[in-house]
C-alpha cells in the first residue's frame, strides 16, 4: 500500500479523535480511483494477522510513553480524567499499556465489523473531481461491507458541584497548567458565540490571556485556549507551561482574565476583530484540500450536518456582544472549574493553588 500510493506522489495518514476514526490519502487528481481503491482495502481488507497485531502493539506502546514524556501533551489527558469521569471522553485516546496488551486478534476483527460499515461512515472528497463519477466508485467499492445498526456509545452524565484539581509529581522544567470547563450549547448560535469567546480569550496572539501573561507580564512562552466541541457537548480548555517559580502567579492572572471577561464582559471593537479573525482563517484553511476534507467529513460525522461557506460566514456575522456575556456566563461557573497541573510543586504552592481555585 505504501509503494502503491508514495509511487504516484501521493500519501496516507490516519487518526483517532475523541468520536471518529479517520483514513485519508491524498493523490494527484488523475489517481482519483486509485485513492479510492487503497481507502477501501485498508478499511475493508486489513487481515489483521497474529504477528502483525503483536508488532503494533509494540508500536503503540511506544506512542503512548512518547505522550507521557510530553507534560504539555499529558496534562491535557489528566484533565480529561478529572472532568469527564467514568466517561469515554475522559480516557487517553492511545489508550493505556495494560488495555492495550489485552487486545485479541477476535476483538480487533469484531471491532471493525461492528463500526466500518457504510452505515456509520462518510466518505468525502476535496479537490478537482467529478462528484458523480467518484461517487458511483465509491458506492461499488463499499457496498460490499454491507449496513448495520450504528453502534450506541455510552455517555455518563457529569455532575459537579465545586472545582476539581488534579496535580501530578513530574520532574520538569516547567509547570504545566490545563484549566477545563464543561459547555453545553443547545443551538449553532450558542457554539458560534463559543468559538468566538475563545479568540476572545486564548485563540491568537491578540487575544487577552496571551496579551497580558506573555506580552505583559513574561509568565510563559505560550498560552492558549481552545474549544472542543462534540456532538452531545463541548469543552473550553486554557494550557500553559511556566517556570515554576511562577505557577501559583501565572494561575492566580489566569483567573484573573477569565473573572474579567465573565464579570466586565467584552467590547463591540474586540469582538469585530474575533470575527474577521475567525471568517479570514476559516476562509484561508478552505484554500487547501485537507482542510476541507476533514471540515466536511468532521460536520458531518460529528454534527450531521454540511453548512455551505456562507452558512459559517453569516453565523459568525449575527454574534452580539450580549450573545458571548452569555456564554461567558453559562461556562465560567465558580462551580464548574477544573485544574490539572504536572509540576514538581513544594507543598505551600500546591496549597496556595487550591485556595486560589475555591476563589474562583
Amino acid at each position: 500500500l505504501k509503494q502503491s500510493i508514495e509511487g504516484i506522489g501521493g500519501a496516507f495518514n490516519g487518526f483517532t479523535s475523541d468520536e471518529v476514526t479517520c483514513y485519508m490519502v491524498k493523490v494527484p487528481a488523475k489517481y482519483a480511483e486509485l485513492g479510492v481503491d487503497i481507502l477501501s482495502d485498508m478499511v475493508l481488507n486489513a487481515k489483521c494477522d497474529e504477528d502483525d497485531l503483536a508488532r503494533e502493539k509494540f508500536v503503540v506502546y511506544e506512542e503512548i510513553k512518547m505522550y507521557k514524556d510530553q507534560p504539555a501533551e499529558h496534562v491535557l489527558e489528566v484533565l480529561g480524567s478529572i472532568m469527564w469521569p467514568g466517561d469515554p471522553l475522559g480516557r487517553p485516546l492511545t489508550g493505556t499499556i495494560s488495555t492495550v496488551k489485552k487486545f485479541m486478534k477476535r476483538e480487533v476483527l469484531a471491532f471493525r465489523d461492528r463500526n466500518y460499515h457504510p452505515g456509520n461512515m462518510a466518505f468525502v472528497a476535496a479537490g478537482k473531481v467529478d462528484p458523480g463519477k467518484l461517487s458511483a466508485y465509491i458506492e461499488k467499492k463499499f457496498s460490499k461491507a454491507g449496513k448495520r445498526t450504528d453502534p450506541k456509545i455510552k455517555t455518563k452524565k457529569v455532575s459537579q458541584k465545586s472545582p476539581l484539581i488534579k496535580i501530578c509529581s513530574g520532574d520538569t522544567n516547567q509547570t504545566h497548567i490545563a484549566f477545563g470547563f464543561r459547555t453545553k450549547e443547545e443551538n449553532e448560535r450558542e457554539r458560534f458565540a463559543m468559538k468566538l469567546m475563545n479568540i476572545m480569550l486564548g485563540g491568537n496572539m491578540s487575544s487577552r490571556l496571551f496579551e497580558e501573561l506573555r506580552e505583559k507580564y513574561g509568565l510563559c512562552y505560550d498560552i492558549s485556549s481552545s474549544y472542543k466541541r462534540h456532538s452531545d457537548r463541548g469543552e473550553m480548555q486554557i494550557h500553559a507551561g511556566v517556570d515554576n517559580s511562577k505557577a501559583v502567579r501565572s494561575v492566580v492572572a489566569v483567573l484573573d482574565e477569565v473573572k474579567k471577561m465573565r464579570d466586565i464582559g467584552v467590547t463591540e471593537e474586540e469582538l469585530a476583530r474575533a470575527k474577521e479573525y475567525t471568517k479570514g482563517q476559516f476562509l484561508l484553511g478552505m484554500e487547501g484540500t485537507s482542510t476541507r476534507m476533514m471540515w466536511l467529513g468532521d460536520r458531518y460525522m460529528v454534527h450531521k450536518e454540511i453548512p455551505t461557506v456562507k452558512d459559517i460566514l453569516d453565523k459568525v456575522d449575527i454574534i452580539t456582544v450580549k450573545d458571548i456575556e452569555k456564554a461567558c456566563s453559562d461556562t465560567f461557573k465558580s462551580s464548574s472549574v477544573n485544574l490539572a497541573i504536572i509540576s514538581k510543586l513544594p507543598d505551600k504552592d500546591k496549597r496556595k493553588i487550591r485556595q486560589e481555585l475555591y476563589k474562583f
